[in-house]
């Protein structure tokens, strides 16, 4: 009864052995263990969904506020006509997800961008106050960002404005 349970201990280990040539059930041409992926990396790359927001007219101030964590840019500005939305302030270069990184220099550009109202809206056709009509977003950024950073410059349609950290 020994003897009988030897040669299918081995069999059961060599089996265990899936990517082994040692596997009994590879030896007369089984298929190949298959392979893992070099990358985890789609084959054509990520899609970058293509921003359609336009820059915003002109760039009225910019600010720092503290906050517990690190700071808030906070930019006002005004655009050509009333009804503007979807109002950003987005990296000038490509930044992965939840993180920003300033340039060679140590400077981090932003573009103020947003979405124009419809053009066959009335909102269109009415030219903005800058009295009423300001639009104001905030990009916050943490201590651990703000250390490799030395200025903010937020760019508009047709102007920009420096800020220093």
């Amino acid at each position: 009864m020994n003897r009988a349970l030897w040669p299918i201990a081995a069999c059961l280990i060599l089996t265990a052995c899936g990517n082994s040539s040692l596997n009994p059930l590879r030896w007369f041409g089984g298929e190949p263990a298959p392979r893992a992926p070099e990358t985890l990396a789609p084959p054509k790359g990520y899609q970058e969904k293509a921003d359609t927001r336009l820059p915003i007219a002109r760039v009225l101030s910019a600010q720092w506020e503290q906050t517990a964590e690190g700071r808030l840019l906070v930019v006002t500005a005004v655009a050509p006509t009333k009804g503007w939305w979807d109002v950003a302030l987005v990296a000038e270069t490509p930044q992965p997800a939840g993180r920003v990184r300033p340039d060679a220099d140590g400077v981090l550009r932003l573009r103020l961008v947003g979405s124009p109202p419809p053009a066959d809206s009335a909102a269109a056709r009415m030219p903005a106050q800058p009295a009423v009509d300001t639009l104001t977003v905030a990009f916050p950024l943490s201590s651990t960002a703000l250390r490799d950073i030395g200025s903010v410059t937020v760019t508009g349609g047709t102007n920009a404005i420096s800020l220093g950290v």
